[in-house]
């Protein structure tokens, strides 16, 4: 399998708006500036993969791990979502950058699992409606430059009886940490695009997406969404 097979170039910029009202979210990149910066961190998250399950893969397997069906996985990177997703699933992974979706080539082939990977932008979904029975994402609305348009369209490709789920990171509810992310907010994003002192329920209300469940962990920083579409049958 390697990433010809898998990664088809669609390119569809949605609009640059910025959602949050902090410093770093007052210059928000474009879609080209943020795939840029992931062409140069790309091949260096896989050092990072054990601190992951170590600190978030709890939350991925509680939120991911009994998705079925179709099922989309929005800004997967380098793949770190797919040894959670049931390997009964059909899986798609789209993200913007080449480089993160070759890492992600090699994520399957190391699982030995098949998937389907493209290259688009979660803010422009290249998909018709109602075309997945489950669409996840992590750690991921921090980073597009419009959110609540990455959420509506994870909305409209996903099928009115099927579900949503996230794994986001946003502001500790602890003091301190809350504080340090508001020293380095402008630092961090300009280094990783990443606006972490983001609100993630904010964002899902403004979308208009119904929260079934929710749940939050690290100090707050983490908060997992079980979500329902907006969508209704006829």
């Amino acid at each position: 399998m390697t990433s010809t097979e898998h990664a088809e170039h669609v390119r569809a910029h949605g609009p640059d708006q910025q959602t949050d009202s902090g410093p770093a979210a007052n210059r928000p990149m474009s879609v080209s500036e943020i795939k840029d910066s992931y062409a140069d961190v790309a091949d260096r998250m896989g050092w990072f993969e054990w601190l992951d399950r170590l600190v978030i893969g709890g939350h991925r397997r509680d939120r991911f791990g009994d998705v079925e069906g179709r099922v989309l996985d929005v800004a997967c990177g380098t793949g770190t979502n797919f040894q959670y997703v049931p390997e009964t699933a059909e899986l798609v992974g789209i993200d913007i950058s080449p480089e993160m979706l070759a890492n992600a080539d090699a994520k399957l082939d190391d699982l030995g699992r098949d998937g389907t990977l493209r290259e688009i932008d979660a803010q422009s979904l290249d998909f018709a409606d109602d075309s997945f029975d489950s669409v996840i994402s992590a750690l991921s609305t921090c980073t597009f430059p419009d959110p609540v348009a990455a959420l509506r369209e994870m909305d409209r490709v996903c099928k009115p009886d099927g579900t949503i789920r996230l794994v986001e990171h946003g502001r500790s509810d602890v003091d301190p940490f809350a504080r340090f992310q508001e020293w380095r907010a402008d630092a961090h994003y300009e280094q990783m695009g990443c606006r972490w002192t983001q609100e993630p329920r904010e964002i899902v209300d403004a979308a208009g997406l119904t929260v079934e469940e929710m749940s939050t962990g690290l100090f707050g920083t983490i908060t997992t969404f079980e979500l329902t579409p907006t969508q209704t049958n006829d």
